[in-house]
């Protein structure tokens, strides 16, 4: 096995069906897609591993302990199946990440989840800065939301193609999870 699915906050919050405190555009879509492509890790007996983000009581979102903070049931752990917490939007600092994946000496990484701006973002950069270099971003199974900056507000789609864009320049391949599963 040198293959792992790192699913990356696909919790309650960001989802309008779960009454979340901080919904996403295209949340629900993404996590379909993304049990299609988890169903198939599973059968394949392939590295499966969450992370979850996680803020202390009075946070915006992901407050621990909250129903909002738990993992989105259609993407929910397994038995064997790590979680790796973390309080940094980077899903390898301080959690564990890194030498999980190294004892089970992976080498390629499929990565899924939420926000694309943020922590799809930083967990790509960061893999390839910590040495992967066979990384593929599944971008339909990625979501995130409008921005505004000076007073102009972008769409979330236009948002998620530029990162998408910029992370396919130098630090992974950005296809579709159809392409993926072919």
């Amino acid at each position: 096995m040198t293959r792992a699915l790192i699913i990356v906050d696909e919790q309650n919050d960001y989802f309008k069906s779960k009454n979340g405190k901080f919904e996403l555009v295209g949340s629900e879509e993404a996590m379909e897609k993304t049990k299609l492509v988890l169903e198939d890790f599973r059968k394949k007996k392939q590295l499966v591993c969450h992370v979850q983000h996680v803020f202390p009581k009075g946070g915006p979102f992901f407050e621990e302990g909250s129903v909002g903070c738990e993992i989105h049931e259609g993407v929910k752990p397994i038995e064997g199946e790590e979680i790796f917490v973390k309080t940094a939007i980077n899903s390898f600092i301080g959690t564990g990440l890194e030498a999980h994946l190294k004892k089970h000496n992976i080498t390629e990484l499929v990565i899924t989840g939420m926000m694309s701006h943020m922590c799809i973002d930083s967990a790509t950069r960061g893999a390839k800065d910590l040495g992967w270099t066979d990384i593929t971003v599944l971008e339909d199974c990625c979501a995130t939301r409008d921005l505004t900056f000076n007073g102009t507000t972008t769409p979330a789609k236009l948002v998620h193609n530029a990162y998408m864009a910029a992370l396919q320049f130098a630090f992974a391949k950005v296809i579709t999870s159809t392409e993926y599963l072919k």
